[in-house]
C-alpha cells in the first residue's frame, strides 16, 4: 500500500487506498477457495514454497531469458506484501524466502490465509476481500457467491489490468476453470449453483 501511495505521489495523482480488516470468519469460504485454487492449490500441505511451480518457473525464465517472479505460494505473496517491493531481483526473491520461512514457523495457515485476504491487492487503490467486495459487488465479503469468488480470485495475477465484472476474455475464461473446480470437488452444492446464473458461465468470444 505504502508502495502504491509513493508511485501515485511520484505520479502527481491524488488516490486514496481503500482497505478495511476483516476477520477470516467474515470472508466467504466460496472466496477463500477459490483463491486457493487460484493462486496456491497445495497451500495446506506445503511449508511455504511449492518445489514443482518453482521449477516450472525457472525454467520458462531459462528458456524466455527474461527474470519473472513465477511459482509463488500465497505465504511467499503475503512476504513480499507485507514487507517487500514488486520489483523483480534475485535478492527481493532471497528476502521473500528468508521472511516466507520464518513466517511459516510462526503463524497458523488461517492466520497466514488471513493476512493474505486483508492485504492482497486487488484493483487500483483497492486491498483486501472486504474492500474489493464492496468496491465491486456493493456487499460485504461474507456474501460473496461462488461466481462473483471465481471472478475475483481470476484477477489476482494482475489486479489493475483486469477487472472481475465485464466480459474481459481472460477474466470470464479464468473464472469458469476455477468455478468448474469448486463444483467438481463439491464446494458449490447443486442448490445454491442457480445463485451464480446471472454471471456468464461459458468462454468468452475469441478476440474479447
Amino acid at each position: 500500500m505504502k508502495y502504491r501511495e509513493m508511485e501515485w505521489k511520484k505520479k502527481g495523482r491524488q488516490q486514496s487506498i481503500h482497505q478495511t480488516w476483516v476477520p477470516l470468519s467474515s470472508v466467504s469460504p466460496y472466496l477463500s477457495k477459490a483463491v486457493l485454487i487460484a493462486e496456491d492449490d497445495k497451500f495446506w500441505t506445503h511449508e511455504g514454497f511449492d518445489y514443482e511451480a518453482i521449477e516450472k518457473a525457472v525454467k520458462k525464465d531459462l528458456k524466455t531469458k527474461k527474470f519473472r517472479s513465477g511459482g509463488s505460494t500465497v505465504s511467499q505473496q503475503l512476504a513480499r506484501n507485507l514487507y517487500l517491493s514488486p520489483e523483480k531481483s534475485l535478492l527481493r526473491k532471497a528476502r521473500e524466502a528468508v521472511i516466507t520461512w520464518r513466517m511459516e514457523r510462526s503463524l497458523s495457515k488461517k492466520r497466514i490465509l488471513e493476512l493474505y485476504l486483508n492485504a492482497v491487492e486487488w484493483g487500483d487503490g483497492i486491498f483486501g476481500a472486504e474492500a474489493a467486495s464492496r468496491h465491486y459487488y456493493g456487499k460485504p465479503a461474507s456474501e460473496l457467491t461462488a461466481m462473483e469468488s471465481a471472478r475475483l480470485a481470476s484477477i489476482l495475477p494482475n489486479p489493475r489490468k483486469y477487472s472481475p465484472l465485464g466480459d474481459q476474455g481472460y477474466v470470464v475464461n479464468r473464472a469458469n476453470v476455477i468455478y468448474d473446480i469448486m463444483i467438481r470437488r463439491g464446494i458449490v452444492p447443486p442448490e445454491y449453483r442457480e445463485m451464480d446464473q446471472n454471471l456468464p458461465l461459458s468462454p468468452a468470444p475469441e478476440g474479447q
